[in-house]
């Protein structure tokens, strides 16, 4: 291993902002259990709403529609708990989301298919970007729910919800988008885009794990996917986890802060990156919309380079970068990201995500452009032979 190291993984997770740590050590003097009428629980709860209205400006809502969750995965099972309810007494009896979503998206819906449920997944162009005419098609007054995620955690094309909302809307269906990668890159705005329902997690913007938020715009249905306790206003039982909440609502704060100038810098290096491995790397595919696209976020294909034996020679170089979704690690099979778009089983394979941070800079870029193209001739040639 060399002792040069560049976290190009951000799209798994970031690292906690030095702010958001200096805030967990500071909060840990509040241990009381934020739901204590006394004052070590008020001082918790102080904490816990703190953060809530900090995350409500990050969104653009009222404090009073953020809740608390274990994270974006938590957040999304909540929200298709709620469909399936829906459901259940005659309010609609399908659900319609897209091909690419994430695994917290697609294998809740696998087991809504699995009991019953009818599941509509829309496809997507060859640039991942959703297909409006299927969309338009499969909508209906029996739809329940519309759940399209805001920008792609493999290849960070970002999707048109403001349009996908108002479609739904037009038919009587409430609308989902899970946000996760967007936060702190992008510009989300709950009320802009008219939705229903949103989930995020801390610790794809520099925030604790293990904790998440979901809106819910004031008036739409809700049901608890976890019960035992008074918590959330009754919608989210457990105890409050008042540390995760306010470090994440410090993440939050310093989001709405810094995007602008976080979202140019993420940009300025993603362009670098792909630049520089067009000009030194022969034959390769930027897979994803080049157009709309999450700062940051770069997928490559290297044909005749098998990803897995890429992403671990990289590692021997301190370069930490992903085949994929994190949460699909272990899988031998191709991504099916690339998949819906139309990438062939091949390319799909010799596909790296690279997804830079805060706290990246470009002289990361110079070192992995000073250590791809050897990596990539040398498979190349053991693949010849």
């Amino acid at each position: 291993m060399t002792s040069r190291i560049v976290y190009l993984d951000n799209n798994a997770t970031t690292q906690m902002a030095p702010e958001v740590i200096e805030a967990l050590q500071s909060s840990y003097e509040a241990y009381g259990n934020a739901s204590s009428m006394h004052t070590f629980g008020r001082r918790a709860a102080g904490y816990v709403e703190k953060a809530r209205t900090q995350v409500a400006e990050l969104l653009g809502c009222n404090a009073d529609e953020i809740y608390f969750t274990s994270g974006a995965t938590e957040s999304n099972n909540t929200v298709f708990h709620i469909a399936r309810s829906l459901i259940e007494s005659g309010k609609g009896k399908r659900i319609i989301t897209t091909a690419i979503e994430h695994p917290a998206t697609i294998e809740t819906t696998n087991y809504l298919r699995s009991e019953g449920f009818e599941v509509d997944r829309i496809g997507v162009s060859a640039d991942g970007r959703l297909d409006f005419a299927e969309l338009e098609a499969k909508m209906g007054p029996d739809v329940a729910l519309v759940s399209v995620m805001t920008g792609n955690n493999e290849t960070g094309t970002i999707q048109d919800v403001e349009r996908a909302s108002r479609l739904a809307h037009k038919h009587g269906a409430l609308f989902h988008t899970d946000a996760t990668q967007a936060i702190g890159k992008i510009e989300v705005d709950v009320r802009k885009w008219n939705l229903d329902y949103l989930s995020l997690s801390g610790h794809k913007f520099y925030g604790p794990k293990g904790i998440g938020v979901l809106f819910v715009k004031k008036g739409c249905p809700k049901k608890p996917f976890m019960n035992g306790g008074h918590q959330e206003g009754g919608f989210r039982a457990g105890t409050y986890n008042t540390q995760a909440i306010y470090g994440l609502g410090v993440a939050a704060d310093l989001a709405r802060r810094n995007l602008a100038y976080e979202s140019a810098q993420l940009w300025a290096m993603r362009e670098a990156l792909r630049k520089g491995l067009l000009e030194r790397v022969d034959d390769i595919v930027i897979n994803g919309c080049q157009e709309h696209c999450l700062p940051g976020t770069l997928n490559v294909s290297f044909p005749r380079a098998e990803g897995e034996s890429i992403l671990l020679m990289l590692d021997m170089k301190g370069i930490a970068v992903s085949t994929g979704s994190a949460c699909a690690t272990g899988s031998l099979e191709p991504s099916y990201v690339l998949l819906a778009g139309g990438l062939d089983v091949e390319l799909a394979h010799g596909s790296i995500r690279f997804s830079f941070g805060r706290y990246n800079t470009m002289e990361d870029v110079d070192y992995v452009l000073e250590v791809v193209p050897p990596v990539i001739k040398r498979l190349r040639e053991l693949s010849t032979r």
